[in-house]
């Protein structure tokens, strides 16, 4: 069991990287807080694109497994310590992008049943009763298979888990304001010249972009920057740093947000935009 503290935060990913990028800053501040914060996540990875060339031997199963580790180091640099594997590691496996062939694979995460996923979820959450969930809007942030079935799973399992005894209080996906992306952007591409990356992406690139007006909270990170930018470093497979941006495999490069954007979707949505994803929570046990 869980060690029942206060402040109980939950996240649910994909892949092992996800989870850096869109809330290093935020597992880490909470953690730091004193919070408990859970992360679970989807899929091993076993598909993602590598990008190190003395690294790109990995495949499959043994990506996975590298990933692992990645994930191990990146929860240590979060000062993360509870961190799971949605029915143990290899039990769904990476659905690759979405329209390819790997999409059809009967082990991979886009072919599960939802009920008997959520059904995995919800005993997590059944455990750890989380006030606050986060996860990804119902296209995943940007279309990828394994995003979007992360988001059917959570949602069902937070009802599984309301039926069995817990009611997860406030529900966010995560999100990026229009107008802070542009900026970013507009900054990294004054900055190019002098950085080891040689095109710059768009805000098109990045995931859970949407207008101002949707956002309803806003957590600074910006005291944890270093521990969300070492965090993503130690997904080395998967990501390149050069601190205040990155890359992907596709080496395009986007700016790293250590202040990150939520929209509440489950709870009374605030009058004004909150700076805690526990706002209005009571510290019930």
């Amino acid at each position: 069991m869980t060690e029942m503290r206060s402040r109980r935060l939950m996240l649910v990913h994909a892949h092992p990287d996800d989870e850096s990028i869109n809330n290093g800053a935020t597992m880490a501040r909470y953690a730091a807080e004193g919070a408990q914060v859970t992360l679970v996540t989807c899929t091993l990875g076993e598909r993602g694109e590598v990008i190190p060339p003395e690294l790109r031997h990995l495949s499959g199963a043994a990506l996975g497994g590298h990933r692992l580790g990645e994930l191990k180091d990146a929860m240590r640099a979060l000062g993360v310590t509870d961190f799971r594997l949605l029915g143990g590691a290899g039990r769904y496996c990476d659905s690759g992008m979405m329209g390819l062939p790997d999409n059809d694979d009967p082990g991979c995460f886009w072919q599960a049943d939802v009920d008997q996923a959520a059904g995995l979820l919800a005993e997590v959450i059944l455990e750890v009763r989380p006030q606050v969930l986060v996860t990804y809007d119902e296209n995943g942030g940007y279309g990828h298979p394994d995003h979007i079935q992360a988001h059917r799973v959570a949602v069902r399992a937070v009802e599984l888990a309301a039926g069995a005894g817990w009611d997860v209080p406030k529900v966010y996906w995560n999100r990026v304001p229009r107008s802070v992306g542009e900026e970013a952007f507009a900054k990294l591409n004054g900055e190019l010249d002098g950085l080891p990356f040689e095109k710059a992406g768009v805000l098109d690139d990045v995931p859970g972009v949407v207008d101002d007006e949707r956002i309803t909270t806003v957590i600074d990170g910006t005291a944890y920057a270093s521990a969300k930018a070492a965090a993503m470093r130690a997904h080395a497979t998967q990501i390149t740093v050069a601190d205040p941006y990155f890359v992907l495999s596709n080496e395009l490069a986007q700016p790293l947000f250590t202040t990150e954007y939520y929209e509440l979707v489950r709870g009374e949505r605030p009058l004004s935009r909150e700076s805690d994803l526990f706002a209005g929570v009571g510290e019930a046990p």
